[in-house]
C-alpha cells in the first residue's frame, strides 16, 4: 500500500493550462493507480471529524468525495455549476484564477444542522470553497472541515478560508 505522501508525488504539473500563466495540477495520473486513490481517500477519512455527509465540488472534488463519503459510510452532496440540478437549488457566483463562475446546490440536500466534510480537490484562490461554504451555510448545514489534495501556495486560498472561516478546520494533503 502507497502512502498518501507518495501518491501525492503523482500529481503531474502542466504549464499554461488552461491558459497562458497557469500551473494545472494533473491529478490523472495520481487517479490511475489504485493504490494511491485510496491511501488519498484513507487520509482525508481519518483526518475528518465525525460528519453525516460529504461534500464535493464539481468536477474534480467530486472523485475524491464520493469515496470518502463510501468509505466514512455517509452520503454524498453533490456542489454542482450552473444549470446541472434537476430540482430546486440556491446558486452562489465566485472568482476563480482565470474567470468566473456559479455553483448550485439543492435545497433538500440535507436536514439543518447536518454536520458536512466538504472536499475539492485543488486549492486555488478559495473562490470555489467560499462560495461552496455559503451554500451549505444558507442551507443551515455545520461544516467542521474542508479537505484538499494539494494547493497553489501563491494564491493563498489558504488565508482567505482561514480569514473568513476560523473554526473551519482546513486539511490540505500536500502540506
Amino acid at each position: 500500500m502507497k502512502s498518501y505522501r507518495d501518491a501525492l508525488s503523482l500529481i503531474r504539473l502542466i504549464p499554461d493550462f488552461p491558459k497562458a500563466g497557469i500551473l494545472f495540477q494533473d491529478i490523472t495520473p495520481l487517479l490511475s493507480d489504485g493504490q494511491a486513490f485510496q491511501a488519498i481517500v484513507s487520509e482525508i477519512a481519518t483526518r475528518s471529524s465525525e460528519v453525516d455527509f460529504v461534500a464535493g465540488v464539481e468536477a474534480r472534488g467530486f472523485i475524491f468525495a464520493s469515496a470518502v463519503a463510501n468509505n466514512l459510510g455517509v452520503g454524498f452532496i453533490p456542489i454542482r455549476k450552473s444549470g446541472k440540478l434537476p430540482a430546486q437549488s440556491i446558486s452562489r457566483s465566485y472568482g476563480l484564477e482565470y474567470g468566473n463562475s456559479v455553483l448550485e446546490l439543492h435545497r433538500d440536500a440535507f436536514a439543518q444542522g447536518s454536520r458536512i466534510l466538504l472536499i475539492d480537490d485543488i486549492l486555488a484562490t478559495g473562490g470555489t470553497i467560499t462560495a461552496s461554504i455559503e451554500l451549505i451555510d444558507e442551507l443551515g448545514g455545520v461544516i467542521s472541515d474542508v479537505a484538499f489534495i494539494s494547493e497553489i501556495t501563491e494564491l493563498d486560498g489558504y488565508s482567505v478560508i482561514k480569514e473568513r472561516y476560523p473554526a473551519i478546520e482546513i486539511h490540505i494533503l500536500s502540506r
